[in-house]
């Protein structure tokens, strides 16, 4: 697995390096999250590691990533039961740790807004914080199939995470592999 390498200095938000954001002078290493990025598979992250994506609230998960979560994982009557709308976030606990599924959207055919990721990230982060959750291992959220702009997304997840511990490595697939895992994933 490779990771990208980069280090942008961010005025009393720390730095960002190898996009992971480090500590500022005087900034708690307790408040302080981090965000990297790694070309690979999801499923290959480490087994204490939650895992997150997005899905609808009919929970039907026939297209893009959804489809390898509901064949590894299952669960989606427990999934239903739990009764979640767009917004909020459902969780699974499988093989010793948590899997979130982010509701960003009613049905399935929709597209999400950002407000509904950002508010599903939330739940997200609460579950976390109760539950001592502190690193997370996704997709690039939202930028698959539903088409939103990954430096929003980015974006998002600082806002959203800056003032926890909780580190979120983002997977990848190198190019050529995702464009075929997309199309395969989308035929089902």
């Amino acid at each position: 697995m490779s990771s990208e390498s980069m280090t942008l200095d961010r005025p009393g938000k720390g730095k960002l390096h190898g996009g992971a954001v480090l500590p500022s002078a005087g900034q708690s290493v307790d408040d302080s999250w981090s965000l990297a990025y790694v070309s690979g598979d999801l499923f290959s992250c480490p087994p204490e590691e939650a895992l997150a994506h997005c899905i609808s609230e009919d929970c039907r998960m026939g297209a893009g990533i959804a489809i390898m979560f509901k064949r590894k994982f299952a669960g989606v009557a427990e999934l239903k039961e739990q009764k979640k709308v767009s917004g909020q976030c459902a969780v699974l606990r499988k093989k010793g740790r948590f899997i979130y599924y982010l509701i960003t959207k009613a049905k399935y055919n929709q597209k999400p807004t950002y407000d509904s990721l950002k508010r599903s990230l939330e739940d997200m982060k609460s579950h976390c914080v109760k539950y001592g959750v502190t690193r997370i291992s996704m997709p690039r959220i939202g930028c698959g199939l539903d088409r939103l702009k990954w430096s929003k997304v980015a974006e998002i997840l600082e806002e959203v995470f800056y003032h926890t511990n909780i580190s979120i490595t983002v997977y990848s697939l190198p190019e050529k592999t995702e464009t075929t895992v997309m199309k395969e994933n989308m035929r089902r």
